[in-house]
């Protein structure tokens, strides 16, 4: 399988952008505390990736929805995550909600928060979990299946590295290399949500490929 659904997911997931939430939402912890939510979100994000690519494409059949139109819907999910990124908010950000609000509750109370909101829908929301069932549909063979799931290992070894590096990451990026960084991967990311829905469009629409 080529590289191009692990620069997707690594744009679209974006550990780096979350930095200065994990910041915010953990710095009353211990660092046992810290150390125990960064692992929870690690492995809580291979899981959202590994579940939505062994087993995405059985939940649409089961609800009748074509891939087709299911490229469509993720590809505008896609879209709408590459805007929010090139705004320098994190991709599965919902600025109409009080995530922000609801993690700092969560983590003044003493919960934990590393799989909501961390992992989701900050680190693995509906835009992400889509775009491993569109390439889940792209594997012809079960090694191919297997290397997407290897591409989630990735994507939370990432994850564990930015969140156990998170203080020298925020003080040497500062505010605004994060938002640089998060709008060049926005950038990448609307594209590939253009070539996501382009193709849905051309099987739903034959003629628009010119067939």
């Amino acid at each position: 399988m080529e590289l191009k659904p692990l620069v997707t997911l690594l744009a679209i997931v974006n550990p780096l952008a979350i930095v200065p939430f994990f910041i915010h939402y953990t710095q009353g912890f211990s660092r046992e505390q810290r150390r125990q939510t960064i692992l929870v979100s690690t492995l809580s994000t291979f899981i959202v990736i590994a579940v939505s690519a062994l087993a995405g494409l059985q939940i649409l059949e089961f609800f009748g929805i074509t891939l087709a139109s299911f490229q469509v819907g993720g590809g505008m999910l896609l879209l709408t995550s590459a805007l929010n990124m090139l705004n320098a908010q994190p991709a599965e950000a919902k600025p109409s909600t009080n995530v922000m609000e609801d993690g700092a509750e969560k983590a003044a109370q003493g919960s934990s928060i590393a799989v909501v909101p961390l992992t989701i829908p900050l680190l693995t929301g509906p835009a992400t979990m889509s775009t491993v069932v569109i390439y889940a549909d792209k594997a012809k063979t079960m090694l191919q299946l297997a290397t997407l799931v290897g591409y989630g290992v990735v994507v939370a070894l990432a994850t564990l590295a930015c969140f156990s590096l998170a203080a020298p990451i925020a003080r040497f990026l500062g505010k605004t290399g994060i938002s640089v960084m998060t709008r060049l991967m926005g950038l990448i990311l609307a594209a590939l949500a253009v070539e996501v829905m382009s193709d849905g469009l051309v099987k739903l629409f034959p003629l628009l490929g010119g067939h």
